[in-house]
């Protein structure tokens, strides 16, 4: 019998990031976790999806190039079967991914594909949603289950948003943003559950 204690269903790193084991994560090295982040399983990250810079123009640079394809900050939370892909166009004759970020405190629902440019703090995405390409979401921003943004779409700030493709259909009420914290949801999943205050 094995005396190694059982592997649990996460990974938690020492930032406090707690990564599925059956999530695919491709790329690592270009993928920048803020802490406290949830990533559940068989979400997908590509990481491998970088900016390309041309040999002529790394050859004078001083440094090592940035290559962050995906960077996702504080207390984020990834729901199953989500996928983050950087967004890519042509730039200067060369086709290249442009990074995608991501603010605190989002939330990414079941099913959602992400291919903004950049997404706010305290944003709540539902589950089956498409985010297109170069689309920009400020912060206080709830888009509902089943919309798609279209590509270069920008949200502004405390707006509802639905349908196909997506508009602004109401503002986030006064007093609705404490809605947006994901500190209590980010306790609830992992190896060790601790139980929540009654």
């Amino acid at each position: 019998m094995s005396r190694r204690p059982p592997r649990g269903e996460y990974i938690e790193t020492d930032t406090g990031n707690k990564v599925a084991r059956k999530a695919t994560l491709v790329g690592t090295q270009n993928i920048m976790l803020g802490g406290k982040t949830v990533i559940q399983p068989d979400v997908m990250i590509r990481g491998d999806l970088a900016r390309t810079i041309p040999p002529a123009q790394s050859a004078g640079s001083s440094g090592p190039a940035n290559n962050t394809a995906v960077a996702i900050g504080r207390y984020c939370f990834l729901s199953k079967g989500c996928v983050l892909r950087p967004p890519g166009r042509m730039y200067k004759g060369v086709f290249t991914f442009m990074p995608l970020r991501l603010g605190d405190h989002v939330f990414v629902g079941p099913g959602t594909v992400v291919q903004a440019a950049q997404i706010g703090n305290h944003v709540h995405i539902g589950g089956k949603v498409v985010i297109g390409e170069f689309a920009i979401i400020k912060d206080y921003v709830k888009v509902l289950d089943g919309s798609v943004v279209p590509p270069n779409m920008v949200i502004p700030s405390f707006s509802i948003v639905a349908g196909q493709p997506a508009r602004i259909i109401g503002e986030i009420p006064e007093g609705g943003i404490e809605a947006f914290e994901l500190r209590d949801l980010y306790k609830t999943v992992g190896n060790n559950v601790q139980p929540t205050a009654s």
